[in-house]
């Protein structure tokens, strides 16, 4: 009953902590530009994510070893400063878009400029890390975006054709946009398939002193949790192709009329609910993650669910990093134009965070019996490899004009 119960909640948040600044943004931007012709780089992404959260659940049980810590042990402090400095510099962006996004829910709800909102925000981010457990940030606080399941049950009282459906899950580039379609696939890589994600993952399993036993319950997990999480993100593409087709979508108050032909008057605050909460349990993620990064990079004490007073730097760390995030924002930076920015780097960065990891899943001095199989290491790789390079090529064409 009790792995059950285990199971049922790690399932629930996964689902709910799914949508966030970055999922949002480019499910919107691709619906209402592409139609259903990216529900392709959803699967994909979603797909890779899956793979790579649960090797990283593994890893934590298997070793008591986190992604980082791991990397760190296996390459040495010199290899593995470059994915950390690269995670920190690319996280410390997307901790910026999601006080962003939380700031402009408050902005839709109350009609108070977001600019106003971004400081108290990052506050109670602050507090909530320095007086919290890993406990309530998992499941508390992702517990309340149960509420995003409004955008599933749009999409389907929307009817959407089962034909136009499927033929989304097949890549069409449309003639003269490869550049603008490219930059969509690969933002939306970004945002689902986020590094930040899988130490976050394993430095919980730590927490919660996972054994070789939760192996099964962390493979329901990720693939059930994860593919229904990505089921909430298509519907979010969904809505937008029905409801903002051929709208340049630029803010997010665009994004919250996808919610008023289904509920109305109630769409709005509706929208302004699942964004705030997304964004908001989304940087508590991030700024905790980026602690957790650090302190095991350089050997520290680290544990949200110890007291501050008894590991000083680790705090430092979230507190440092909170601070820098409301500073980006604060500057006026659009956090739809920031979001895009850092998603698309995050697929360029990748590699050098994801082929380390693909190493020691293969290390019997890690995992033991529990390594890879070669269709894992190969789906894996070759998602990351192909996503990296259309970022290449995306990025500078979409700059500079194709």
């Amino acid at each position: 009953m009790k792995n059950v119960l285990k199971i049922t909640l790690g399932i629930v948040t996964s689902i709910a902590g799914f949508l966030e600044v970055g999922s949002i943004s480019t499910a919107a931007q691709a619906g209402a530009a592409f139609h259903f012709g990216l529900l392709w780089a959803i699967a994909g992404a979603t797909i890779c994510l899956i793979a790579l959260v649960e090797m990283s659940g593994r890893l934590a049980a298997t070793s008591r070893h986190t992604v980082s810590d791991a990397v760190r042990e296996r390459f040495g402090f010199r290899f593995s400063a470059l994915p950390l400095a690269a995670e920190i510099v690319l996280d410390t962006l997307v901790l910026a878009a999601e006080l962003g996004g939380a700031a402009v829910a408050v902005e839709i709800a109350t009609s108070v400029p977001h600019g106003w909102w971004i400081l108290p925000l990052a506050l109670a981010a602050w507090l909530l890390l320095w007086r919290g457990t890993f406990g309530l940030i998992e499941n508390g606080v992702s517990l309340l975006g149960v509420v995003s399941l409004a955008f599933v049950v749009a999409a389907v009282r929307m009817h959407p054709s089962a034909g136009a459906l499927a033929a989304g899950l097949v890549p069409r580039i449309p003639a003269g946009q490869f550049a603008k379609y490219a930059l969509f696939a690969v933002s939306i890589l970004g945002a689902t398939v986020s590094p930040y994600l899988l130490n976050f993952y394993a430095s919980g399993a730590v927490e919660e002193h996972w054994k070789p036993g939760d192996i099964p319950a962390n493979r329901v997990v990720s693939v059930v949790g994860m593919g229904f999480g990505s089921a909430v993100n298509a519907a979010v593409l969904v809505c937008a192709a029905l409801v903002l087709p051929g709208v340049d979508v630029r803010n997010f108050h665009q994004v919250a009329q996808t919610l008023v032909p289904i509920f109305g008057r109630w769409g709005v605050p509706l929208f302004a609910a699942i964004l705030g909460v997304g964004c908001f349990g989304a940087a508590l993620e991030i700024a905790l993650n980026l602690a957790y990064a650090v302190a095991q990079q350089l050997g520290w004490n680290w544990g949200e669910d110890v007291r501050p007073n008894r590991e000083s730097r680790f705090a430092l760390v979230y507190t440092a990093v909170l601070a820098a995030a409301a500073l980006v924002i604060a500057s006026g930076i659009d956090p739809i134009r920031l979001t895009m920015i850092s998603m698309a780097l995050t697929v360029l960065v990748q590699p050098i965070i994801v082929f380390p990891f693909i190493v020691i899943m293969n290390d019997p001095l890690y995992v033991g019996r529990h390594a890879n199989g070669p269709v894992a290491n190969a789906m894996v790789v070759g998602i990351t490899v192909l996503g990296a390079a259309m970022a290449l090529v995306a990025i500078p064409l979409e700059i500079f004009g194709s």
